[in-house]
């Protein structure tokens, strides 16, 4: 088995397969590593100059911050980063893939709700508009997590409390006050929800009845609020609050999974503790799902726009239109402007475990994390918590913290998450399953009670990235069907729900 894998002919570097010794071959290459190399970090394949591009995938990471000889580790020691230096050419790498015939197009069992949406699982949800409500919403859903009292009401998944820290000390009319309103909304419409309950203290600038009016909901079957300080106290709202989700799970339970095509699918792609071998195996097994379900009519929502930074072109040459480049684009600007207060700017990024497991610079990461998207065209570009109502690829934009991104996704419609990681990140994402994809076998087989596929037979030779990209796309089918996650059989989900605020006072 080689020992060094270049990602493409050209490259300066090479990624170690294992750990390598001083002395120990580059296989195929001709030469030897000058000092330890660790497993998944970067090995020069050739000299460089101090000031040289270094390049991955034959696209620049970074420059060599000293002369660096061949055989040397390459890492945070002797590569700096530089501002991105892709191209901003849109639209000249369009795809003419078809789409399936309605009837080559696969099928799901699925929740179809009066709406027209459709959901993948059937909870009651418990949301709060305000921090000070917290407890008594959690108080609500913790009296059902005795299984006797759901026994009653089968084919419901369990009552989901959802809490966050803010709705106070955020302005009308502000950027954070509009993020966490639309974010709310979209968890209270969502089709993984049978019905949402709203709980709110009462004297809070998030104001329910203002939150509804702004957002279009209607107070009904599928939709109720608490005010806490209008029902009589916290002992009291709780015992009202357990009374109306009573009447929610007796509805919810007369709900039935009937045959659905995937293109009701919607799909939120993330990555987090992520290594240098996310890039390289599932990141692309997920592209290679991705494009299967675009093109069965699906959806799937890339986000995290400090993480597409210096691979921007990979997605503006897919724009489908020169306005979705154009907005791809003024994003990030407002993160070059948002950003330029941190110690390293948009390259602040990558983690202590990104770095750990081999990723130098945002640029390196950044091309890993675009492959997710797959090769089909960019549809859409959207605002954080926003509808999504596009087919095919849409871009949504987020932070890079996975919690935050992926409430997103979800507030967007998003009835399904899957999420790569290399370190071994512990997620879960309520009321959307999170599907968990390993990197690398080593961690697979040391986390597999936390991931679901191992990606790392990719690396192995086992499987190349188009079949691995196939059992991604079944897995999703059936997990879609109800088929539990392994984080779903943790209990995940409910602390990951983290609108985004933008916000003087937070």
């Amino acid at each position: 088995m080689n020992s060094v894998l270049q990602l493409k002919n050209g490259d300066e570097v090479g990624i170690a397969l294992r750990d390598l010794a001083p002395g120990e071959a580059l296989s195929p290459f001709p030469a030897v590593a000058t000092m330890a190399i660790p497993f998944g970090h970067k090995v020069a394949l050739q000299a460089l100059a101090a000031g040289s591009q270094i390049h991955r995938l034959g696209l620049p990471i970074g420059l060599a911050s000293a002369p660096i000889a061949a055989g040397e580790h390459v890492h945070l020691h002797n590569m700096h980063f530089e501002a991105s230096m892709a191209g901003h050419a849109i639209g000249t790498r369009l795809s003419n893939a078809p789409l399936l015939p309605a009837e080559a197009v696969p099928r799901f069992d699925g929740y179809l709700r009066p709406d027209g949406k459709v959901g993948t699982r059937n909870y009651v949800g418990v949301l709060t508009s305000v921090n000070c409500s917290a407890l008594v919403a959690r108080m609500i859903a913790d009296h059902f997590r005795d299984p006797s009292r759901l026994a009653p009401y089968p084919g419901v998944d369990g009552v989901v409390a959802l809490t966050h820290k803010s709705g106070c000390s955020v302005a009308d009319g502000s950027r954070s006050m509009g993020m966490l309103r639309r974010t709310l909304a979209g968890y209270a419409e969502h089709p993984n929800f049978s019905a949402t309950l709203m709980v709110g203290l009462g004297c809070e600038d998030n104001q329910i009845d203002q939150l509804i009016e702004e957002e279009r909901l209607e107070l009904g079957p599928r939709l109720s609020k608490l005010v806490m300080q209008d029902t009589g106290g916290t002992r009291t709202s709780v015992a009202r609050g357990i009374e109306i989700v009573e009447g929610m799970l007796e509805e919810a339970s007369k709900a039935q999974r009937q045959s659905l095509p995937v293109s009701e699918l919607m799909v939120g792609l993330q990555c987090g503790g992520s290594d240098s071998f996310s890039g390289i195996s599932a990141n692309p097994a997920l592209g290679a799902a991705v494009d299967r379900l675009v093109a069965a009519g699906g959806t799937a929502i890339l986000s995290e726009t400090p993480e597409i930074y210096g691979a921007e072109n990979l997605l503006l040459e897919r724009a489908a239109s020169r306005d979705v480049g154009e907005k791809l684009l003024g994003l990030l600007q407002w993160w070059e402007e948002y950003t330029a207060n941190e110690p390293l700017g948009f390259d602040n990024n990558p983690s202590p475990g990104n770095k750990a497991g081999g990723l130098t610079t945002i640029l390196e990461k950044s091309l890993g994390a675009v492959a997710k998207g797959g090769t089909t065209n960019l549809a859409d570009v959207v605002g954080y918590g926003a509808a999504v109502t596009s087919k095919g690829l849409v871009f949504m934009d987020s932070p890079g913290f996975d919690p935050v991104s992926a409430t997103g996704q979800v507030a967007g419609g998003a009835n399904l998450i899957a999420f790569t990681t290399g370190r071994g990140s512990c997620f879960g994402c309520r009321p959307a399953p999170s599907i968990k994809l390993a990197t690398n076998s080593a961690m697979f087989r040391r986390m597999e009670e936390d991931m679901d596929i191992n990606c790392g037979t990719i690396l192995e030779g086992q499987s190349s990235i188009d079949e691995v990209g196939e059992v991604i796309f079944q897995r999703m089918i059936a997990t879609a069907s109800g088929q539990q996650t392994k984080s779903e059989l943790l209990g995940y989900g409910e602390d990951e729900f983290a609108p985004w605020h933008v916000n003087a006072w937070l």
